[in-house]
């Protein structure tokens, strides 16, 4: 499998002088193509920071992330836009809808940045919401539906530039279990449809082991990394 994101000697600080703090200390991480990846630990222990940086939404301070081959400091804002809107697809705890728009609209927004026509924004939107069954509240108004929905309209939105990578935060933070397994099994249905490499911080032991990879963190560093071993797809 071919490297999609490589870290090195990765180093985040935020503050200055007596007031710094280090949440990513010299951190060296290769991820490939089709991989399940959890990045675990406590609460401070940098991995909502860790996914932010892959994830291109945060620039290190020092070292480097490297995007299949390419150091990405190297990119211009406009590089790193058209990067995160064309191959990354984001799923969160929060789920940044525009409360007011329907669905169809909030799942067509990757493609409306793009510059893709409305015909062809639109077949796309329903292919995704067709893929996370959804498809009959295309007109419906994003404020009108459940958490689990809105998820769902959020993994659709995800996944409509078919991305190579999803990053998913706490992504079933704010569901009922039962939903919350409906949404998991759905973004791991579309790692192994599709081949999308899937990054998901969690806190939660169930679905760490679902990924065949545990990066758990500590203070900002890398306490183990179980690479291809003790998990399972």
């Amino acid at each position: 499998m071919s490297n999609v994101l490589q870290t090195r000697d990765l180093t985040k600080v935020y503050g200055r002088k007596s007031s710094a703090f280090k949440a990513l200390n010299d951190i060296d991480l290769t991820i490939k193509k089709g991989e399940t990846v959890a990045i675990i630990g406590k609460s401070g222990s940098g991995k909502s920071t860790l996914m932010h940086v892959l994830a291109l939404l945060d620039r290190p301070t020092s070292g480097k992330v490297i995007v299949e081959g390419k150091d990405s400091s190297s990119f211009k804002q406009r590089q790193l836009n058209n990067l995160r809107n064309s191959r990354f697809g984001f799923v969160f705890q929060q789920f940044f809808m525009n409360p007011n728009d329907t669905v169809l609209e909030n799942v067509m927004l990757p493609l409306t940045i793009a510059g893709v026509s409305r015909r062809e924004r639109k077949r796309r939107a329903i292919d995704a919401l067709k893929i996370v069954e959804l498809e009959d509240k295309i007109k419906a108004r994003a404020n009108d539906l459940s958490g689990g929905q809105k998820q769902r309209v959020c993994i659709a939105r995800a996944i409509i530039n078919n991305p190579e990578i999803i990053f998913a935060d706490e992504p079933t933070g704010n569901l009922d279990s039962a939903t919350g397994d409906r949404i998991i099994n759905l973004l791991f249905d579309l790692n192994r449809e599709k081949g999308i490499t899937l990054i998901i911080v969690t806190h939660d032991e169930d679905i760490a082991a679902m990924c065949a990879r545990q990066i758990q963190l500590k203070d900002g560093v890398v306490e183990n990394d179980t690479g291809a071993k003790g998990g399972k797809k």
